[in-house]
């Protein structure tokens, strides 16, 4: 082989290296990537975005979407008031934290959102139903309502944490009047404030609860197995229907009520009234109105496998996707998807999402 010849079959294999690079470059330009703000690592969500995520590039779809740790939903709505996010970025919310966080700066909303966010967002799909925060668990068959948890040592989340920690101290503050002044009122993470109750350091707590609109499935947290598992006699502590309507008045907000059947929760004796806000996946109006239909028929697309690999996704039913999206609130791209997916229609039998004025 001449000299010429081997340099020739370097040049041809370089350029066939070369130009399959190329390829694989444009084809990942081809693609579109979307960041999910979700929460701390063990939240749940976090770990079903990642799964989502892998679904989506396993089936080479044009939608990349990358799951992003996050220290939770009230970091994540501050952090999307920044400009640099919204065309390239969704986020896990709650309904009630968009609401509130237009009133951000308020004295009673201060602490948690110390600046008020006029964006109102929207609405990409619907996750689930969550009630921590919105029922106390004790172990003392004393305590039979929030009313009686005046005076007590009441472990509940931190600042940062919306259902575990803004929601029910509104409840406790502005519903039943309860808050430092007359109680000993604890801020822990909730494997904290759940050892509390276990260990008899704490009377009342919080727990975790999720379920789908139609309350087909529901969903243990992680905080309400560990007290199940320490096989101690729990009590549950219901929120009054008044209370509920008192704070979605007071603060434009759409908690709903839902009743629990005796054996929903463990050691549930009998039916209970819990509060509910429901999770939802949203962006800035500025989002793209392809990428969020990408993003919404993906999502309902692998739907059906990620429900078999993720419990969390079991609440994420076709009528939850709609739950709660409006013509108003919900993304033009995600209406688009659902309307081809026949489902918008499904919205109008739960209460809407509504953004204060």
């Amino acid at each position: 082989m001449t000299k010429i010849t081997m340099i020739l079959k370097k040049l041809t294999l370089s350029t066939v290296l070369l130009l399959g690079l190329f390829a694989s470059f444009t084809e990942v330009k081809a693609q579109s990537i979307v960041a999910i703000l979700t929460c701390p690592m063990g939240c749940g969500v976090m770990e079903g975005n990642t799964v989502f995520g892998t679904m989506m590039a396993k089936a080479d779809e044009k939608l990349i979407v990358a799951a992003q740790e996050t220290p939770g939903y009230m970091y994540n709505v501050r952090a999307m008031a920044e400009k640099r996010r919204w065309k390239k970025q969704v986020f896990g919310t709650e309904d009630v934290i968009i609401q509130l966080a237009l009133q951000g700066g308020t004295p009673e909303l201060k602490q948690f959102l110390p600046k008020p966010i006029p964006i109102k967002f929207k609405l990409l799909h619907g996750e689930g139903y969550w009630a921590q925060g919105k029922f106390f668990v004790t172990t003392d068959p004393d305590i039979k309502t929030i009313a009686d948890m005046k005076g007590k040592k009441i472990s509940i989340g931190l600042v940062g944490q919306s259902d575990w920690g803004v929601f029910p101290y509104l409840f406790l503050k502005y519903a039943y009047g309860i808050d430092e002044s007359n109680s000993d009122i604890r801020r822990l993470n909730p494997g904290g404030l759940t050892q509390q109750l276990i260990d008899g350091t704490t009377d009342v707590t919080v727990t975790g609860y999720g379920t789908d609109p139609d309350q087909k499935f529901g969903l243990l947290t992680g905080p309400l197995r560990k007290l199940q598992a320490s096989g101690k006699k729990l009590y549950y502590i219901p929120m009054d229907k008044w209370a509920i309507d008192k704070i979605n008045k007071k603060f434009s907000t759409t908690f709903v009520g839902l009743n629990l059947k005796a054996g929903t929760l463990p050691g549930q004796t009998k039916d209970f009234i819990s509060g509910f806000n429901r999770g939802y996946k949203a962006a800035h109006p500025d989002f793209p109105e392809d990428l969020a239909y990408q993003f919404v028929m993906g999502m309902h697309k692998h739907g059906p496998h990620m429900r078999k690999v993720s419990k969390l996704f079991a609440m994420q039913t076709d009528n939850m996707m709609v739950d709660g999206l409006t013509e108003e609130n919900a993304h033009p791209g995600a209406i688009r998807a659902f309307k081809e997916l026949g489902l918008w229609e499904n919205r109008k039998k739960y209460i809407p999402v509504t953004y204060p004025k």
